[in-house]
């Protein structure tokens, strides 16, 4: 809600770029709150809820986005190119969206991930300084560092929410698309990971929560920043299979390291999966998300594993890939 020169209260609009299970949740966070919700997508879909509008257009025309923008107190971006277009769609989606927010003067919320830090040994804080060693890392840390350079121009007002591997119903990330199935099969799970390393995991809901807290806050120190999505769990790879397996009541969990040898294969054949191998280092290596800042400026804790896991279990299940 905002409040008008009349001392009034009045309903504020947000866009939300992206109807995912990461968008979607944060428009209907701010819908249930009375707030009035324009997602856009490129089908026009996202969530059914009496204040969300959806609209079909293309994100990645600045134009047409800032007509779309206009009046909106928050521009979320929770859109993403397919994985393997990242080098060549995701430019013009962050050029449009730094230019319909300078345009409009709305809020700028970017959902972002930890590609950008690169390898780093210890906990991921906030601070850390973009360090990217890949080529999706570089181009995360590019969509951040334009940003941030605008903000500090005064351009406009922005700050970034960062997570882990996605978790939840809907989720879309390497555990859901290729452990998961297999795990509530009672298959082997064959994964580009060391299954036994301490893995930091965030849920959708717990992204969405954390947008919302950043998008809605009126304090300046909360712009120009990034902030971390409290963690729903640090366990393993294979601790987390072996309690997703128990919630679905499947046979208890098999999970295997899938060779160089094996990752190079299927990458040769699926476009999806040539993208992987850059970014297995985050799986074999301990990663650790710190977001104590995070749960000390807004409160927001992490939802409880088991919900997390109950929920997963009663949702279909994802085609691997």
């Amino acid at each position: 809600m905002d409040i008008d020169l009349l001392g009034r209260t009045t309903v504020a609009l947000h866009v939300i770029t992206g109807a995912g299970a990461t968008g979607s949740a944060t428009a209907l966070l701010l819908a249930e709150a009375g707030e009035h919700v324009r997602i856009v997508t490129r089908s026009g879909g996202g969530p059914e809820h009496p204040l969300v509008e959806r609209v079909a257009a293309d994100a990645s025309d600045p134009d047409a986005l800032t007509a779309l923008v206009e009046g909106a107190r928050t521009l979320y971006n929770c859109a993403a190119p397919a994985y393997q277009d990242w080098r060549t769609a995701f430019p013009p989606l962050a050029a449009a969206l730094l230019t319909a927010a300078e345009r409009t003067g709305a809020d700028y919320v970017m959902l972002g991930n930890v590609y950008g830090y690169g390898p780093f040994d210890g906990p991921l804080t906030p601070d850390l300084p973009m360090a990217p060693t890949t080529a999706k890392g570089r181009v995360r840390a590019a969509m951040w560092e334009d940003a941030l350079a605008a903000h500090r121009a005064g351009r406009i007002r922005v700050a970034e929410v960062r997570a882990s591997d996605y978790l939840g119903a809907d989720a879309l990330s390497l555990f859901t698309l290729m452990a998961a199935p297999a795990i509530r099969a009672g298959e082997v799970a064959v994964v580009p990971a060391d299954p036994d390393v301490p893995h930091s995991w965030s849920y959708t809901g717990d992204v969405a929560r954390t947008l919302v807290a950043v998008g809605t806050s009126t304090r300046p120190e909360v712009w120009g920043r990034a902030w971390h999505v409290p963690s729903v769990s640090e366990l393993p790879l294979r601790g987390l299979a072996d309690r997703l397996a128990a919630a679905a009541g499947a046979p208890p969990a098999r999970v295997a390291s899938m060779s160089d040898a094996e990752l190079a294969a299927l990458a040769a054949a699926d476009d999806l999966m040539a993208e992987v191998a850059e970014m297995r280092y985050l799986g074999d290596e301990p990663l650790f998300l710190d977001a104590s800042e995070t749960v000390a400026a807004f409160g927001v804790r992490p939802t409880g594993l088991e919900v997390v896991l109950a929920e997963m279990a009663r949702t279909p299940v994802h085609s691997p890939v």
